[in-house]
């Protein structure tokens, strides 16, 4: 059974249809690519699956569950984590309490305890400090827990959004072009992290992305858009000598 299942959605703004008719799927522990032209209807369909937008037509289950149209932090409870295109971080706050706001999603005290200060509200607030630590240590930015998000190298900004997503313990990652803005070299790194936290946490992967060497380099499956419909999916090998996927790129046939 799929892990996630999307069918015959659509979704139009002003009578212009950014996706039309996408069939889609993802078992568990995979590692899947959404590329496509820009404006091709890539984010729009992350914000659809993540509850941001609620499609005109079609279903998403999610874990045998439907949860078309649900509000995002519902969505978020059932095990969906996602980034943005746009790094979204809490820049007046700590890299520490930028990961500690994710976790407080699953802390067992009542608000009374908390207002209180009784003595679960203290064991609470321990055990999400030792868990923001452990993420912050995964990514490499432990000594850097006191530091203001805004101050952090736009790649350890990066690296902080993502690990705040892990917060939420999700059961599908959902990255929106995690490497825009990234030298070679972290985008290397960032290849490499994406495997290590896979494998780590059994994690199923989906991801945009316009770096195909990163594309081509970590993904099992990938899946074409163009004009908000599946041109093609298939293997890293099969999407690089599709003529359809070519033709999409350059905007010419391709003989």
């Amino acid at each position: 059974m799929s892990l996630l299942e999307i069918s015959h959605m659509h979704k139009s703004f002003g009578g212009l249809s950014a996706v039309l008719n996408f069939n889609f799927h993802l078992k568990e522990r995979e590692l899947v690519g959404l590329i496509g032209p820009n404006g091709a209807g890539k984010t729009t369909v992350f914000n659809l699956i993540t509850g941001v937008y609620k499609p005109d037509e079609g279903e998403i289950i999610f874990e045998g569950q439907n949860i078309t149209g649900l509000p995002p932090y519902v969505i978020c409870k059932k095990g969906i984590a996602r980034t943005f295109q746009n790094i979204r971080l809490f820049n007046d706050l700590t890299v520490l309490d930028n990961v500690r706001i994710a976790l407080h999603k699953n802390v067992d005290y009542h608000l009374i305890t908390a207002l209180l200060r009784l003595p679960g509200y203290f064991k609470g607030e321990e055990t999400i400090h030792e868990q923001a630590i452990n993420y912050l240590k995964i990514f490499d930015l432990d000594a850097k827990k006191d530091e203001i998000a805004a101050s952090l190298p736009y790649g350890e900004q990066r690296r902080l959004e993502i690990a705040r997503a892990m917060a939420t313990n999700p059961k599908l990652l959902i990255l929106d072009e995690p490497a825009a803005g990234m030298n070679p070299q972290e985008t290397l790194e960032l290849m490499e992290m994406i495997r290590t936290i896979r494998d780590q946490f059994n994690l199923t992967i989906l991801l945009i992305e316009h770096d195909m060497s990163l594309v081509m380099g970590v993904c099992e499956r990938i899946y074409v858009l163009d004009y908000g419909q599946v041109i093609a999916d298939g293997t890293p090998k099969d999407i690089r000598n599709n003529k359809r996927v070519i033709e999409a790129y350059l905007g010419e046939e391709v003989e």
